[in-house]
């Protein structure tokens, strides 16, 4: 300390043997005007071994700190990944890599499809695939809450902010979403006056409560979701411009069972293959004939109509393979329907036929313009080539 208070230099976590102990100390100079007037000693480990019990402590600690991050993860663990999102049609693998590449930024992420398609297990499974999966992944349905109660619900209230409130005060959905990710589902339901107060949020980050005057922010990742035609809203004036721009990052379009057959037969079969499980009940198979009534069928509700017709079927059924006679009459109906022009020929020729009827339905749609009906389709135009010349139609349409 002596030398210190010649030297005027600071000291810190150095080695020092005093009575045969090595010890760690510290020695810290007191200037007034300059001069050093005093030195403060402090001895901080009085062995070197307390050094190394301190060390196996971190250790020990880092290696706790691991094992409950692993278990929040868990916890807080989103129901689905990439990996639950069942297809193999070339749209869907296509799609799963585009929401892939999503999860690796912070841009916000719009998803489009029907009802039951499966809008939010890619939400999720955006969430788990990104660096926020430990953190909150938190959910709204924008039309299933009250639009009177939709402000509170989202940016949350301070005590007192209305009659009813909580005494206490209650956080919104993006508070709670603080370093995860936020999933407005049904986001074309939103009420137009809330709209320019989302819209705010998503630029800034930051609101207040109801009632409150302190701004709070929120470093969030928002994901929407909607089954309408935003731009058609946009075009009535219903959904305001500037927040379709914003809320459009990056979008994916989700297709319809109907338009993706390949997976019909794949997904009831993994659907099957889990309610069984969870029933704790033996496997059952399809078989050919009711795959094919399933293949068939249009799916209006798609997935999810996919998973009560299905669990229908388990409540009533008491041997090991759903047969044709199982199968709901109105699924039926439609493969007698077809059935006079699909007798006798075989599951993949049926499938042959389904992707000329699409093919031919893309075309017409987009006036026989095959960059768009490849862009309806999900497939690059060279394959739409090779689809149509397979199956004999004509390739000399209109190409602009």
């Amino acid at each position: 300390m002596h030398i210190v208070s010649k030297t005027g230099m600071i000291e810190v976590n150095k080695a020092h043997r005093l009575k045969g102990q090595d010890m760690v100390v510290q020695r810290i100079p007191i200037k007034k005007d300059g001069k050093v007037i005093a030195v403060f000693g402090q001895v901080i480990f009085k062995t070197i071994g307390d050094v190394k019990k301190l060390a196996g402590r971190l250790s020990l600690l880092e290696s706790k700190v691991k094992l409950y991050e692993k278990e929040l993860l868990s916890l807080r663990s989103t129901r689905y990944t990439f990996d639950s999102i069942i297809a193999e049609s070339s749209v869907m693998e296509r799609l799963k890599k585009e929401a892939l590449k999503a999860a690796a930024t912070a841009l916000p992420v719009l998803i489009t499809g029907e009802s039951g398609t499966g809008k939010e297990m890619f939400a999720q499974a955006i969430h788990h695939a990104s660096n926020r999966r430990i953190h909150p992944f938190i959910r709204i349905n924008c039309a299933s809450i009250p639009r009177e109660l939709l402000e509170s619900e989202l940016f949350g209230y301070e005590k007192g902010a209305f009659t009813g409130a909580r005494t206490s005060g209650k956080p919104g959905k993006f508070e709670l979403a603080n370093q995860g990710s936020i999933f407005l589902d049904e986001i074309g339901d939103m009420p137009l006056e809330m709209q320019p107060k989302l819209l705010r949020v998503l630029e800034e980050k930051e609101f207040e409560r109801v009632g409150g005057i302190s701004p709070i922010r929120s470093d969030f990742r928002l994901i929407a979701a909607t089954n309408h035609s935003l731009t058609e809203k946009v075009a009535n004036g219903s959904f305001r411009t500037d927040l379709y721009y914003r809320l459009k990052g990056i979008p994916l379009v989700i297709p319809p069972l109907r338009e993706r057959r390949e997976d019909v037969v794949l997904l009831a079969r993994s659907l099957l293959q889990k309610m069984v499980k969870d029933l704790f009940r033996p496997d059952i198979s399809i078989s050919s004939e009711a795959a094919n009534a399933l293949l068939l069928y249009d799916w209006p509700g798609n997935v999810r109509e996919m998973s009560n017709v299905l669990g229908q079927i388990l409540a009533t059924i008491e041997r090991d393979v759903i047969e044709l006679v199982d199968i709901p009459i109105y699924l039926r109906q439609q493969q007698r329907e077809s059935g006079s022009q699909n007798s006798g020929r075989s599951l993949v020729d049926i499938l042959a036929l389904t992707e000329q009827k699409i093919i031919c339905q893309a075309l017409e749609q987009s006036r026989g313009n095959k960059s768009r009906a490849a862009r309806q389709l999900g497939i690059h135009r060279t394959l739409l080539y090779k689809k149509m010349r397979r199956h004999g139609l004509q390739i000399s349409v209109n190409n602009s």
